[in-house]
């Protein structure tokens, strides 16, 4: 393998960024398989590893079995390998866990990628073939990642530490949520225990002067729910009605919408945020290696 592509100055990508961050790019391909590797860049383990898989795919064919073919879909949030009728995901690799893409110039048809898996934390290298598309898929991943490390940056990559004490507070206010309904359902409870102990008490014929709507403080339950009735104005008729509150953007405790890195509604962190930011960080720091070009143009504020 050669050095595929050496980035310059003036060159221009394939694609417009839209294509790549509202849509993305379909590519159809035959999928040789993935293999685990030691180190997450360099040609040298890119080499074994296609040798690994080509040997594996000579051994398949003299048994009669077909290499299968899948479409690829890549985007700003990934590459995804997909069984080409059914549309099935069978590997979804998101881009700042990608770190090396190559294509082979002494074959042509074959490209390859690696990307740590997100359970495993292995890298493994992918091996495709593809008959015309193997180089233009190569640059098309690239640009990708270099759009997504971008936005990453744009959308809160520089503020990530404000971002997990965001995510924090409002944690907190979850937990302070659910303390208060069961606060509230243990209120309910001794209501309904003194309920029960005065209908005890009370003599036969009697009526027991507490109202079931009222509280233990003789006070009228509030809900949010049951709006209180309208009060007739002097000259006898009815107020006009107050119109209902439009559904409103959540936001999280500042007014601002959370970050997910691209787009998230409040409350939608997941519990262990820190340390998904803290793996996106790193990836993009780490970079997407193209042949021995890396691109990630502007370094990650190091305040991050």
């Amino acid at each position: 393998m050669n050095r595929a592509f050496s980035r310059k100055k003036d060159k221009t990508w394939m694609h417009t960024p839209e294509a790549l961050s509202k849509h993305y790019i379909p590519y159809n391909a035959k999928f040789l398989g993935s293999t685990e590797v030691e180190q997450p860049k360099g040609t040298e383990v890119v080499r074994d590893a296609v040798r690994k898989l080509k040997f594996a795919r000579h051994i398949k064919k003299s048994e009669g079995q077909k290499i299968p073919k899948v479409e690829l879909q890549i985007s700003i949030y990934g590459v995804k390998i997909l069984e080409p009728k059914t549309k099935e995901v069978q590997h979804n690799c998101q881009l700042h866990r990608i770190s090396f893409c190559a294509d082979d110039k002494t074959d042509k048809r074959i490209f390859t990628f690696i990307c740590k898996d997100a359970e495993s934390h292995k890298h493994l290298c992918y091996v495709f073939d593809s008959e015309k598309c193997a180089e233009e898929i190569t640059l098309t991943i690239g640009q990708a990642f270099n759009l997504a490390y971008r936005k990453f940056l744009e959308s809160g990559g520089k503020d990530v530490e404000t971002r997990k004490q965001i995510a924090g507070l409002q944690k907190r206010i979850q937990d302070l949520e659910t303390e208060n309904v069961e606060l509230k359902n243990k209120v309910q409870d001794l209501e309904n225990q003194l309920r029960i102990t005065r209908v005890c008490t009370s003599p036969a014929g009697s009526v027991s002067p507490q109202s079931p709507s009222t509280d233990i403080f003789d006070m009228v339950p509030f809900s949010p729910t049951s709006p209180p009735p309208p009060v007739p104005t002097p000259n006898g008729t009815q107020p006009p009605p107050v119109p209902g509150r439009a559904a409103e953007t959540k936001r999280d405790l500042f007014g601002a919408e959370p970050f997910d890195p691209f787009s998230c509604a409040s409350g939608d962190f997941p519990p262990d945020i820190q340390s998904k930011l803290d793996e996106m960080q790193e990836g993009f720091k780490m970079g997407l290696t193209l042949e021995g070009t890396v691109f990630c143009t502007d370094p990650v504020d190091s305040k991050c």
